[in-house]
């Protein structure tokens, strides 16, 4: 009799496996295994450093925007030329005016060139509490100064002040009452002259910064502005002249009394 075959151990094993017993996900009917869902951090913008960065730039605009106003403004009461000063009146005095220790009899009043002393008043930014001797401003002058005078009858309160804050330790210019003046106040250079009625008024200030030193204007360019004997001994208006002796002048010196000086206006 015959007997029923037997699988083979191996195919058994294999078939078996082949069964029933897939994996859920790996056969070719399944739908795959579902990755668990990842979590998205989002990052926060850093506001607090925008906003900071923000302010610094609106900051430096307004910086930046202040000083270019302040700069146009500036540049827009600047002069370039002499004529730009309303008012101011111009003379012809030649260059080489000669020196003399006569007193001189001056057109202008106050005067803005002609004969005059040997020794200058310094003129330094320095300001005086006397009427200085008027031929000894004028060689000041013809060494590039600018001379403010006022009339101590007619100025206003607190321009005296506001005069003082301007010329004193500004190399070129010098202050001093004068006597009979007339109007408030006048600036006067070699062969130029401007009055005034205030301080505070724009031309003050144009005038001295654009007329002193001005090389096109007067005659010894690069001559010195320093008598320390002036500052502490200065001479006022009547006072005769001290003379050769009394510093190193620049030019020579006659005795011979000037004779009335006049200009071309």
């Amino acid at each position: 009799m015959a007997k029923d075959p037997k699988p083979e151990n191996g195919r058994a094993s294999s078939g078996a496996s082949r069964g029933g017993s897939r994996v859920p996900g790996k056969g070719s009917g399944g739908r795959g295994r579902t990755r668990p869902p990842t979590t998205v951090v989002t990052q926060q913008k850093p506001w607090g450093l925008i906003a900071a960065a923000v302010a610094v730039v609106v900051f430096a605009a307004a910086i930046i925007g202040y000083a270019v106003v302040q700069v146009n403004e500036a540049n827009a009461d600047k002069v370039t030329e002499a004529s730009q000063i309303t008012g101011l009146e111009t003379f012809d005095y030649a260059a080489g005016q000669e020196h003399v220790t006569t007193p001189v009899s001056y057109t202008e009043s106050p005067p803005v060139g002609g004969p005059h002393d040997g020794e200058w008043a310094d003129c330094t930014g320095t300001v005086y509490d006397v009427d200085i001797r008027h031929e000894n401003a004028v060689h000041s002058m013809e060494h590039g100064a600018t001379w403010i005078t006022y009339d101590p009858e007619l100025i206003a309160d607190g321009d005296l002040a506001t005069l003082e804050e301007l010329v004193e330790g500004t190399s070129g210019l010098m202050l001093s009452p004068y006597a009979g003046l007339g109007s408030p106040i006048s600036l006067q250079s070699w062969n130029h002259q401007l009055t005034v009625d205030s301080a505070d008024d724009i031309r003050v200030q144009q005038y001295a910064d654009f007329m002193t030193y001005n090389a096109e204007f007067y005659p010894e360019v690069g001559a010195s502005c320093e008598n320390p004997l002036f500052i502490t001994d200065p001479l006022v208006a009547g006072d005769g002249s001290r003379g050769t002796d009394a510093m190193a002048t620049d030019a020579p010196t006659t005795s011979t009394p000037a004779a009335e000086t006049t200009s071309a206006p």
